[in-house]
C-alpha cells in the first residue's frame, strides 16, 4: 500500500490549525489534502485567510490545498472532501483542525489500515475512545466496535463507497432491516439523523453505514487524540459534559499481530448507558463530539 495520506478539514481557526499542524510533522506525514472552506461573511474572513496561509505555508510534506470559494459547512466540506480524496487513494485518515495527538498517532492508524486493507468486516479504524465506552480488560490491544467515530479516523475506498448515496436516516432504515434498532448503539443516535440536514452535519450518517452493514471500528485500547476546539469558535460546539478527555498517554504499541475481527460484546451495552435517552440533554453534551463546523 502506498503512503497513506491525511485529509485534513479546516476553517477559520488558525491557532488550533496550527498545533494540529505541528502534531502531523511530528509524525512525518507524507501527503495533505487540506480543504478550507470559505467565509461566512465578513467576520470571519481574515481568520480564514490566516488559516490558508498556514496550509500554503507546509513544506514539510507535500501539501495538496483545495480553498473553497464559498461556505460549504462542515457536513458539506467532509463529504466532498473525502469522496474526492477516496476516488484517489485506497485508504486515508481524516483529521480535522481542532485534532491534536501524540506522536505515533499516524504509525498506528496507517498499520491498522494496512492490516485490515482487505477484510471486509472491518469499515473504518480510529485513534479515539474514552473511558466511559472502553471495555473493561481490553489492555494494550485494540478492540472492534460497531458504532464508527468522526475524531482522526481512518478507511479505505472500499468502505467509503455508498456514504453519500442515502442519508442518515435512510441508512438507519437499512439498519433496522438488519435488525439493528436505531438506538442499539445510544440513544443519541436517531436525533442526530433527524437533524442531519437541518445542521448540516455528516458523522452520524457514517455511524449508521457501519451498522447497516454490520461493519466494525477498530478502537485504540486509550485515546491518541483530544479536542481543542471546545469554544467560542466551534460552530456546533456545547459543552461535552461526562466526556472530559484524560490527560493522554503515549500511543499505544503497534501489533506484531493485529487481532481477528469480532465486535466487543461490551460496546453496546457501553455505549447506551453513555447515550441513555433524553436527546436534549444527550445533545448538549454530545453535539461537539460529533458536529463541528
Amino acid at each position: 500500500m502506498n503512503p497513506i495520506p491525511v485529509v485534513l478539514f479546516a476553517y477559520a481557526r488558525p491557532a488550533h490549525l496550527a498545533r494540529g499542524l505541528a502534531c502531523l510533522r511530528e509524525d512525518r506525514v507524507p501527503l495533505i489534502y487540506a480543504f478550507a472552506d470559505g467565509a461566512k461573511g465578513a467576520p470571519d474572513r481574515v481568520a480564514v485567510a490566516e488559516t490558508r496561509a498556514l496550509l500554503r505555508g507546509v513544506d514539510w510534506c507535500e501539501m495538496r490545498v483545495v480553498e473553497r470559494t464559498e461556505n460549504f459547512g462542515l457536513g458539506r466540506n467532509v463529504l466532498s472532501g473525502v469522496s474526492e480524496v477516496a476516488g484517489r487513494h485506497e485508504a486515508f485518515i481524516v483529521w480535522e483542525d481542532d485534532l491534536v495527538g501524540v506522536p505515533g498517532t499516524y504509525a498506528w492508524l496507517s498499520a491498522a489500515l494496512q492490516a485490515y486493507a482487505n477484510d471486509e468486516r472491518v469499515m473504518s479504524v480510529t485513534a479515539w475512545t474514552h473511558p466511559r465506552v472502553t471495555p473493561t480488560g481490553v489492555g494494550e490491544a485494540p478492540y472492534f466496535d460497531p458504532r464508527a467515530e468522526c475524531w482522526v479516523w481512518g478507511a479505505w475506498e472500499r468502505s467509503w463507497r455508498g456514504m453519500t448515496e442515502a442519508t442518515a436516516l435512510e441508512k438507519m432504515a437499512g439498519a433496522a432491516r438488519r435488525g439493528v434498532a436505531a438506538d442499539a448503539c445510544g440513544a443519541d443516535l436517531p436525533a442526530m439523523a433527524r437533524a442531519e440536514a437541518r445542521k448540516n452535519i455528516w458523522a452520524v450518517r457514517w455511524l449508521y453505514h457501519h451498522l447497516a452493514r454490520g461493519g466494525l471500528c477498530v478502537r485504540p485500547p486509550w485515546s491518541m487524540v483530544e479536542n481543542i476546539g471546545f469554544d467560542a469558535q466551534a460552530t456546533h460546539a456545547a459543552a461535552a459534559l461526562g466526556w472530559d478527555q484524560p490527560v493522554l498517554r503515549a500511543a499505544p504499541p503497534v501489533p506484531r499481530a493485529w487481532p481477528e475481527p469480532r465486535e466487543h460484546p461490551d460496546c453496546r451495552r457501553l455505549w447506551r448507558q453513555a447515550n441513555p435517552g433524553g436527546w436534549r440533554q444527550l445533545w448538549r453534551r454530545v453535539s461537539a463530539r460529533l458536529h463541528r463546523g
